[in-house]
């Protein structure tokens, strides 16, 4: 029921194909100045940030009209190491390394899940990129906003120190291997049969697999059935209620390295216990 407004980019890589959309936008925003006091862009897990901040000093509007106030980025405690070190093709970016030596502020999510002793060497890892950016520890997320909203932490100067090229539109590659797979089916889940199919493929894919997401019609179950998973660990609850009135449309997205879209939809196809048409 929300009375928000939606702007909708094109599909594509923030920080590269949808940058005039992003300005587009943007300038649409300042026309109403008086309705809102920040702006946040959450760009996906996979963009490099530096095209993005770049954005607020190509465009001779933004540049006047707005400050970029800091780089957040959330880093997961339990898995940022092997993504820090994933080897990448010459030319293709580490987007880890780059949303890590770009932050002025570091949420570093999870802590729940791992040791002292390993919280301390993802510390000391993440310093060792980024010797000046503020690490604020949280489980959940629940990182303080005074310490990440109006900071005025941005610093053109040391990014300029230390990537020299950042005002320069520089072209830059993403790992093709990295997709994205969206499946939405009409039909009741079967509750087993997902746990199953879950399961399995976590075990056997979980290394590939960055990110699942999922809001599902299971039966038995009133509300809607949600899942999120990074790797091997997942995690559900029941979601809000189902809108009245409102088809019940199951959605997945799964985000990873060599998905096979086929196989993914085939095996989510078998958990449905009954289809709607």
């Amino acid at each position: 029921n929300s009375e928000e407004e939606v702007f909708e980019m094109n599909n594509g890589c923030i920080c590269c194909t949808v940058r005039g959309d992003l300005i587009r936008i943007l300038g649409t925003l300042l026309r109403r100045r008086e309705t809102f006091d920040r702006i946040i862009i959450e760009t996906t897990g996979l963009a490099d940030p530096a095209p993005v901040a770049q954005t607020f000093f190509f465009d001779d509007e933004l540049r006047s009209a707005l400050r970029l106030d800091a780089i957040v980025t959330l880093v997961d405690a339990r898995h940022i190491l092997e993504h820090l070190d994933d080897a990448k093709p010459e030319g293709v970016e580490n987007e880890a390394l780059e949303q890590v030596a770009f932050a002025d502020r570091i949420v570093l999510n999870k802590t729940d899940l791992v040791t002292p002793t390993e919280l301390e060497r993802v510390r000391r890892r993440l310093l060792s990129i980024n010797a000046m950016v503020e690490i604020l520890p949280a489980t959940r997320a629940d990182a303080d906003l005074g310490r990440i909203l109006d900071v005025g932490a941005f610093d053109l100067d040391r990014v300029l120190e230390s990537e020299p090229g950042f005002l320069m539109d520089l072209e830059h590659e993403h790992d093709a291997t990295v997709t994205s797979v969206g499946i939405e089916r009409r039909g009741v889940v079967d509750g087993d049969r997902l746990q199953v199919w879950l399961t399995d493929l976590l075990r056997e894919r979980g290394v590939d697999l960055f990110r699942s997401k999922g809001i599902l019609d299971v039966d038995a179950l009133p509300r809607p059935y949600v899942f999120q998973g990074v790797h091997m660990l997942l995690d559900a609850e029941d979601g809000r209620p189902w809108p009245e009135g409102q088809e019940r449309l199951n959605r997945l997205v799964f985000i990873g390295r060599n998905l096979d879209r086929a196989e993914l939809e085939a095996g989510f196809d078998a958990c449905l216990a009954r289809v709607v048409a």
